[in-house]
């Protein structure tokens, strides 16, 4: 699927060369905490200014009035593409609105902008997919389909407010519930509906906590916890801290699942204390991301995979998708080190 954007190329017509020359690009992303918004800023940045672009990369610290100040200073400055991973999406609307004043392209980054119509598009990784894979880990690491069980498991989903912690939970709940209601999976808590799992702004801290209060509430009989699926790696670190501290010195973990192969996570799957982690090679989303922005800029059609699946509550935002792959102690090295992600040295 190609799709323009009318008015796309707005410094020059279509054609092929590249009329990058001037075209100032701002790229906002949420925070510099995580390890993989700063590989993902600096491999865009990197890209656009080897293709001529002038890029201003700003990192926001996860404070929303902060990522607003920011996005206006570049429409300001005359940036004609904003590439934006918001912090809190519903409060870009006005900001949002100015963008379009001013004609400028907007690409969501890996998190949806909701309740807008002035999101052209979005990219991202196939959401539901990476769900689904942390799903049929616990699947097959319980081997369910041979076991009767019961085996006993506990979710930690994401942030309501991002579009794409839903799409994780439904694509693992999806494999999961056919288990949940032939019994051989309970959820001792009762707490497996979105609204009762989810962690405000994927906190490691709110994670811990509520991992915690359940652990106290209904495991302190001796009840073993069998597999914990996180939607990602923040809320998975959170669980692993409160086993830790629940039970001393755990040398027993469930299956717990995550995403982003934060290296901290990497180090504790190495450990045994996280099964698995949805790897999104954000390189590949980096440079297909650089590659529509400098099909916007030439006035050229925009590759999309999807016109389907990513509704804001405005528009069918027209994405594109790149596959995840997952990675553990088995594959680890194929996955995250003979790609050039991690060195070796820094794992060991």
């Amino acid at each position: 699927m190609d799709h323009v954007k009318p008015g796309a190329g707005r410094n020059g017509g279509g054609g092929s060369g590249l009329i990058s020359g001037g075209v100032k690009i701002g790229i906002s992303m949420p925070t510099k905490d995580l390890l993989r918004w700063n590989c993902d800023g600096d491999q865009m940045k990197y890209e656009l200014e080897a293709a001529g672009f002038y890029v201003d990369l700003q990192y926001a610290n996860n404070d929303v009035n902060t990522q607003i100040s920011q996005l206006e200073n570049m429409i300001n400055a005359g940036c004609l593409i904003l590439i934006i991973a918001p912090i809190e999406s519903s409060s870009l609307l006005d900001v949002l609105e100015m963008a379009e004043a001013k004609n400028v392209t907007v690409i969501s980054y890996d998190r949806l902008i909701m309740d807008s119509p002035y999101v052209d598009y979005y990219v991202t990784f196939d959401d539901y997919m990476a769900g689904a894979m942390q799903g049929e880990y616990i699947v097959n690491s319980l081997n369910l389909d041979n076991y009767p069980g019961p085996f006993n498991m506990e979710i930690s989903a994401g942030d309501p407010a991002d579009n794409k912690a839903f799409f994780y939970y439904s694509g693992a709940m999806d494999v999961l519930r056919p288990y949940i209601d032939s019994g051989k999976l309970v959820v001792v808590s009762g707490q497996w509906d979105f609204d009762s799992v989810s962690t405000q702004m994927w906190s490691t801290e709110q994670a811990q906590s509520r991992a915690e209060n359940i652990l106290a509430a209904f495991y302190s009989d001796g009840t073993q916890v069998d597999a914990w699926l996180c939607s990602n790696d923040s809320t998975a670190l959170g669980v692993i801290n409160a086993i830790d501290s629940f039970y001393s010195s755990s040398l027993y973990y469930p299956v717990i699942t995550g995403q982003d192969c934060n290296y901290a996570n990497v180090k504790l799957m190495l450990e045994g204390k996280q099964a698995m982690s949805v790897f999104k090679d954000t390189r590949t989303l980096a440079s297909q991301t650089v590659r529509m922005a400098v099909q916007i800029a030439n006035g050229e059609v925009v590759d999309v995979n999807d016109d389907v699946t990513y509704n804001n509550g405005k528009k069918v935002v027209p994405s594109y998708l790149c596959a995840p792959v997952f990675a553990d102690s088995y594959n680890y090295e194929e996955i995250l080190i003979d790609s050039g992600y991690y060195t070796y040295d820094q794992l060991h």
